[in-house]
């Protein structure tokens, strides 16, 4: 066994209020559930900007799926293969559950985008860690958010951040290890602690399943979202050759030109074909509402809803398994080649028809120099001693740095906090404090700033 129960249950800050009913796993869900910086991920971008003429998923929204598709992942492991769960030390899918709520806690405004520019300036100003949404994520539940004055961050156990860690380790030099990683060099302590309860940079099962949950949920639900929009043409990809042939053939040139990708685990075009045309099928013929444009009549949404909540059930139940790894750095999970390979195919679809449209590029150009703006603004005002432009408690950060951190530090501290203000924002927030600060709409001085 890898590790008992104690020590999974255990918090950094051992003065916690006193245990009541509850699970430690069903304490650390309710916590992040909560948590003001949950609440926020109602106002940040999935894919389209919130606030769009139609109801598409945002953060939240897909958080809250993302943990019932990892709370049932677990929940089935859990009763079909005990004695496998048993000797990796066991899987609570209230843990599962709680890492799910908070994976996505990190994302700034505006999404990928955000990070990618937020990325670029704090490596620029001298931050070499730069930023990314999963070790944003875990700094915010271990130093960010607040539930206790006695200490920071949600004091989540041991188990439920090593859950959340999909990336266990920190910012590698090159390839996938610098493009993805789990912790900052300021959450090191915590996350040193969290990862005694598994082998170095192997994810615990916890959090490989909810890895595979937020695959699924994004993957399915994207595509009926982007279908219900107009924007995904299910329909023709149903029923022409041709447009399911140059999707297929625009799919293999992006994992080419990925960097971060292994060309070894790249399938050959006739083995997407087979496995797209497997799924097509299956579709056309269970689903015929689909082989028109989405209109919204009464059949054709119920037809979307059963595709939707089939998929889901596929993927859940039949794909993947658990297992003892049989050598260093092996995962503890299988995923099913042909199943993997769809739900690869199902984020496709979005990157070719939502992420990479013109209509949607020239918004996030606009995004990010709104990002670039704020970070430049915010920044100055530091240098000028001008915190009052934050609300309290980043002025309380900023002070702070001033007497706890080195000088040398000083600087680099300050401005990973200009990005976690700026990163703590919704989108609306985030575009009227730009408007304030750059003149264009001075608001009212009864405006409360973000908090």
């Amino acid at each position: 066994m890898l590790c008992d129960s104690s020590r999974r249950n255990q918090r950094f800050h051992s003065n916690d209020r006193v245990p009541d009913r509850r699970t430690e796993g069903q304490r650390d869900r309710d916590r992040v559930l909560y948590a003001s910086s949950f609440r926020r991920l109602g106002g940040v971008t999935q894919v389209a900007a919130t606030g769009e003429r139609l109801v598409f998923r945002n953060r939240l929204t897909h958080s809250l799926e993302v943990a019932q598709v990892a709370r049932r992942l677990a929940e089935n492991i859990v009763k079909d293969q005990p004695d496998v769960v048993e000797s990796l030390g066991g899987i609570d899918p209230d843990v599962v559950e709680a890492a799910a709520l908070a994976h996505d806690l990190g994302h700034p405004p505006f999404g990928h985008v955000a990070e990618r520019e937020l990325d670029d300036l704090l490596k620029h100003a001298g931050n070499n860690e730069g930023f990314e949404g999963n070790p944003q994520s875990f700094r915010i539940v271990t130093k960010l958010a607040l539930r206790h004055q006695d200490f920071p961050g949600l004091n989540l156990t041991r188990a439920t951040l090593n859950a959340l860690l999909k990336y266990p380790w920190q910012r590698g030099t090159k390839g996938f290890r610098e493009r993805k990683w789990g912790a900052y060099s300021s959450e090191r302590e915590l996350f040193e602690w969290a990862r005694e309860l598994g082998p170095t940079g192997v994810k615990s099962p916890e959090a490989e399943l909810m890895d595979w949950a937020d695959d699924i949920a994004y993957s399915v639900h994207d595509v009926d979202d982007f279908y219900r929009a107009g924007l995904i043409p299910l329909d023709r990809l149903l029923i022409d050759d041709e447009v399911r042939g140059r999707f297929i053939e625009s799919i293999l040139r992006r994992w080419d030109d990925d960097p971060g990708r292994d060309s070894d685990t790249v399938p050959s075009s006739e083995e997407l074909k087979s496995v797209f045309d497997s799924i097509t099928v299956s579709i056309a013929v269970a689903h015929k509402q689909l082989l028109q444009p989405y209109t919204g009549i009464r059949e054709q949404r119920a037809s979307l809803r059963s595709l939707t909540a089939s998929l889901i059930r596929r993927y859940i139940t039949d794909a993947i398994s658990l297992r003892v790894p049989q050598s260093t750095g092996q995962s503890c999970i299988t995923i099913v080649p042909q199943l993997q390979t769809e739900v690869d195919i199902l984020k496709q679809l979005t990157w070719e028809y939502v992420i990479t449209a013109p209509s949607l590029s020239t918004q996030q150009y606009g995004q990010r120099r709104l990002i670039r703006d704020l970070f430049k603004t915010l920044k100055n005002a530091i240098s000028e001693s001008n915190f009052g432009v934050f609300p309290p408690r980043y002025r309380e950060f900023l002070e702070d740095t001033h007497t706890n951190s080195a000088s040398d530090n000083l600087a680099r501290e300050r401005t990973r906090i200009v990005s976690d203000y700026i990163a703590g924002m919704t989108e609306r927030e985030a575009i009227e404090l730009h408007q304030r600060l750059t003149g264009r709409a001075l608001g009212s001085v009864l405006d409360p700033l973000s908090s």
